[in-house]
């Protein structure tokens, strides 16, 4: 496949300061291409006019060949260079560009991908362009202040439907079968927010404020199609961004497109908009979990087409904010408009929760970071771009007032509509409608990195009544900055088995310690919660009385924003080797079977089963996994059959079977037997009992495949490989190395591939692949494209191999200083869990 350019912001400064583009005229077939209709290459003709300050102008065009390039009439022979890709000998003044080229299609997720349905053998194209892959399938400039106005014309088969960002303007029939569709032109935007979907999808169209609104899927999943719940969400979105950012959807449609083979959870194409098929599209009972999560990536991609799509950032620099604002506001709206009102505890679960791991790792990065060309973007789609920032937002609505950060963002989407703008716009908006300077709170939050601590420091007299209440703040020592915390405080008193909030007060948290004169002489609680409400972007601890209460009455908090603080606040002390891991699953194993709350259950599930893995000494974790098992036996037999607890400790109770008889118990439930009542065995949660079994031995490659039978989809397909990779033998774990490392890998089966190769308990089987990893990773990772690269590595540095040897083959491999940057991030990453893990066994053990 042609090569990328990597375009420097340097480039991009100079190129935007010569260049303003008019129009895009793109045309692209997809019935002609190289090994027949839709396979090999797609031929794509692009007429580009731009007015030009210069005598040069480089042009990307990621193609395999160039068949005719004319500029200004005249016909052009591009010589390629691999930094400045193809240069033009402009005009000053207008200037009118036609590439004619053949183009590869994408097996890896960027580009124009094309997908081919196991099931009825149906061929799905669709383009995922951010951040500079449009140059994957015509001539532009690819960069984001670079907008245009475009006009799509694509050559499909006759049964084919095409969606794009504008609606249709006219179909044309061809005589051999096929058909153009014409679509209308668009409004100025950028490149890698334009879009192009195109096989026999499943449609399902509606209008809603006079907004055309179309929801497609592919054929053979149709009946899996909830698209009254999906389009209700959607309706809801609109009406309450328009509401509250006083400006209207500014196309005349919108259209979603569930997509097979997808890399990301969506993407927010103007008018558009693109999700992953394997995560929101539920093919048999679906959890509150997983309702709210894709309620909230709906109301995310939405909070785009205004805050990335109407205006949209100038450069990479100003990523975190496209994505901080679009997850504040996707969290905000879901709380607000739809059934799913505890969303932000959610949040704090488990989003939150990654930023603070990643926050604290050595390639952390301030919220605002400087991106010195595209390639770097990549890395920077990260948990502190998104959730860290969201965070951050949250706590500025909470600080100036939400009125007032309405007000300032409907000002800086008016001021900026069809064009770009920094932070530094929005921060002008926010400071004229609050009037507060807010340049320093700034600085604190966006310009550094890393997360501070709050501890509680308390004196008790005789009595048992405060003396005194000092909140100590903490920074680790490489990155020492003390921000300010706007933050509440809760009282708890354990009443008849109740944690009851006898008074709450909010408090400024700033420089190192802070004392609390207002609890001094009031008796000593039960629990005293820091951040109650989730107020701020902080760690907290727990004194030792709250702690001891929290052992055992966790769950007798009455609200799900507490008993998620509190678990937070447990888990970080494990995190920080502070708290034994034995003793956090011992707190599961008490505290959780009488959670009510299955968003909170999936989350701190999740973090046991990690901690099991990880963070506990290994001659303790059978004990341990034998506890956890117990536990979610005694939660799975007093769950409400068919409800979403019963889902969800199922799944855990699938992950935590050792033993033959537990291992029995699932085989059982595979074949009809035993299965508890009410307990739904739909497709997902058939394929979670065969991958855990598969990962125990329980069940060998033919009942995987007999599996497979039953359900031959693109879905399944990618569950049993999964599986395959979970083997415990010497010859699964070799065969899915070698298809890992093999050329050609398309990213579905890379995905499933990397899911499955390590797990725990197959730590002997899989250590001989640290040395391979250190290795071949570089080689193997430059066979990539950019996104399945960092996949593949991330999921395959052998994180649970947690030994001095592992941080020593880390740091000789990062002591090379010519690695790849981007590489380099996921080895420190790893290399960090480890040590911070190692650490935490320790703990454990002592």
């Amino acid at each position: 496949m042609a090569a990328i350019r990597n375009i420097t912001q340097t480039e991009a400064i100079e190129r935007a300061a010569a260049l303003e583009v008019g129009h895009y005229d793109i045309q692209l077939d997809l019935t002609d291409g190289a090994g027949g209709p839709g396979e090999g290459t797609f031929r794509s003709r692009t007429e580009v006019t731009f007015h030009c300050r210069d005598t040069e102008a480089v042009i990307e065009v990621a193609a395999e060949r160039l068949t005719e390039v004319t500029l200004n009439g005249q016909p052009q022979s591009l010589e390629f260079d691999p930094v400045k890709g193809y240069a033009l000998a402009t005009e000053f003044g207008g200037n009118f560009l036609v590439v004619e080229a053949e183009f590869a299609y994408s097996s890896s997720g960027q580009g124009l991908h094309r997908a081919v349905d196991p099931v009825d053998g149906e061929v799905y194209v669709y383009s995922s362009f951010c951040p500079a892959d449009s140059q994957r399938a015509y001539a532009c400039f690819d960069q984001p202040d670079l907008k245009a106005e475009f006009t799509w014309h694509v050559t499909v088969p006759g049964h084919w439907l095409v969606t794009s960002t504008m609606p249709v303007d006219r179909v044309e029939p061809l005589a051999n079968g096929a058909k153009v569709v014409h679509f209308q032109r668009s409004p100025k935007m950028s490149s890698y927010v334009g879009a192009v979907c195109a096989g026999p999808f499943h449609e399902v169209r509606d209008t809603h404020d006079g907004i055309d609104l179309g929801l497609f899927c592919r054929a053979s999943v149709a009946e899996h199609l909830d698209a009254d719940e999906f389009l209700d969400v959607t309706k809801r979105g609109l009406d309450h961004f328009q509401s509250s950012f006083g400006v209207r959807y500014p196309l005349p449609k919108y259209d979603q497109i569930l997509l097979p083979e997808y890399n990301m959870g969506a993407m927010e194409n103007f008018g558009c908009i693109t999700f992953s098929e394997e995560l929101c599209l539920f093919r048999s009972k679906a959890t509150a979990v997983e309702h709210e999560w894709r309620a909230m990536v709906i109301m995310h991609e939405m909070a785009h087409m205004w805050f990335g799509d109407l205006v949209t950032l100038r450069w990479w620099d100003d990523l975190w904010l496209n994505e901080s604002f679009a997850d504040w506001a996707g969290y905000w709206a879901t709380t607000s408009v739809t059934r799913h009102t505890g969303a932000w505890a959610t949040f704090l679960a488990t989003a939150k929760a990654e930023a603070y791991r990643q926050d604290q790792l050595s390639s952390t990065h301030p919220i605002y970071t400087e991106v010195p060309d595209t390639l770097a973007t990549e890395s920077n789609f990260d948990a502190i771009t998104y959730s860290k920032g969201a965070s951050v937002l949250k706590q500025l609505v909470a600080y100036v007032g939400e009125q007032t950060f309405r007000t300032a963002v409907q000002s800086h989407l008016t001021e900026h509509a069809w064009g770009n703008a920094t932070f530094a716009d929005l921060l002008r908006a926010l400071e004229q409608a609050s009037g507060r300077d807010l340049g320093e709170y700034a600085r604190r939050w966006l310009r550094t990195a890393e997360v501070n601590t709050l501890r509680p420091q308390i004196e008790v007299d005789a009595d048992g009544t405060y003396r005194s209440v000092v909140i100590g703040q903490e920074a680790p020592e490489g990155h020492p900055t003390l921000r300010d915390h706007r933050i509440a405080i809760g009282l708890y008193d354990l009443i008849d088995g109740r944690l009851v909030r006898r008074s709450r007060i909010e408090a400024d948290v700033t420089g190192d310690r802070t004392d609390l004169a207002e609890l001094r002489g009031q008796r000593q609680p039960d629990v005293l919660l820091l951040n109650d409400d989730d107020l701020t972007y902080a760690k907290v601890r727990l004194d030792e009385r709250s702690t001891q209460t929290l052992l055992r009455h966790l769950s007798a908090f009455p609200q799900p924003m507490q008993r998620a603080l509190a678990w937070s606040a447990a888990w970080d002390m494990v995190c920080d080797a502070e708290l034994p891991g034995r003793a956090y699953v011992g707190q599961v194993a008490a505290n959780l079977p009488a959670e009510t709350d299955a968003n909170l259950v999936s989350a701190v599930l999740t973090k046991a089963q990690r901690a099991l893995a990880q963070f506990i000494d290994p001659g303790w974790a059978p004990t341990g996994w034998a506890t956890l098992h117990a536990a979610t036996r005694t939660a799975l037999e007093q769950a409400e059959p068919g409800s979403d607890l019963q889902q969800v400790w199922a799944r855990t109770y699938a992950d935590s079977a050792r033993t033959l008889d537990e291992t029995a118990v699932l085989l059982g439930w595979l074949r009809g037997d035993g299965v508890p009542d009410g307990l739904e065995l739909g497709v997902d949660l058939r394929w979670h009992l065969v991958e855990a079994l598969a990962a125990v031995g329980a069940i060998d490659s033919a009942e995987i495949a007999a599996e497979l039978e039953r359900d031959a989809t693109a879905g399944g397909r990618q569950r049993a490989a999964k599986a395959g990779a979970l083997l415990p033998t010497a010859a699964a774990k070799a065969d899915t190395w070698r298809r890992l490392t093999q050329s050609g890998r398309a990213n579905w089966e890379v995905m499933a591939l990397g899911s499955g190769f390590q797990h725990t308990g197959q730590e002997e089987l899989t250590a001989p692949y640290a040395g391979h990893y250190f290795a071949e990773v570089q080689e193997a990772y430059a066979t990539f494209d950019a996104q399945m690269g960092l996949w593949f590595a991330r999921a395959t540095y052998p994180a649970l191999q947690i030994s001095q040897a592992t941080i020593d083959a880390s740091d000789a491999w990062l002591a090379d200083p010519d690695r790849p940057g981007a590489l380099r991030r996921i080895i420190m990453d790893g290399r960090d869990g480890v040590v911070r893990a190692l650490r935490a066994r320790r703990r454990d053990a002592a």
